[in-house]
């Protein structure tokens, strides 16, 4: 039998935690939109980066996001988190405050890729970082067993 429970806040942060690739939703008008991305997870946000495009001028339009990261074992055995909140596009300045900012999200995104923004950085096109605030999130778990 199928047993689905929720996770605990404490459970939801390590699940966040100990994964590096998710899944963000975003919508204008009448359509959603979901792609995968490597992340970071920080307490309170989720960090990653993304190249300049159609993502990102929806996102200027709407910050809400569902964030989800799932760890999957077979098709009864699974855990998932699902975060919402508002996405905030990170620049270097002009206020010391903006650099700070900046300066700790790159040194976070670098404990997953450390060569980012460097001369040998792999996807050197996703040149912007973001965050999502964890405004909310929920998570569950299913088991077959009991």
């Amino acid at each position: 039998m199928l047993n689905v429970q929720p996770l605990s806040p404490d459970e939801i942060t390590s699940l966040l935690a100990r994964n590096k690739v998710g899944r963000i939703a975003y919508s204008t008008h009448d359509r959603v939109d979901v792609e995968p991305l490597s992340y970071v997870y920080a307490p309170g946000w989720i960090y990653g980066r993304t190249a300049h495009g159609a993502k990102l001028a929806t996102l200027a339009k709407n910050k809400w996001v569902a964030f989800e990261v799932d760890e999957v074992k077979s098709i009864f055995d699974w855990q998932s988190v699902v975060v919402h909140g508002g996405v905030y596009v990170l620049e270097p300045g002009p206020s010391d405050d903006a650099r700070a900012v900046y300066a700790q999200a790159l040194s976070i995104l670098r404990t997953l890729l450390p060569s980012t923004f460097r001369e040998d950085d792999p996807v050197p096109d996703r040149d912007v970082i973001f965050r999502i605030a964890i405004q909310e999130s929920t998570g569950r778990r299913a088991s077959s067993r009991a």
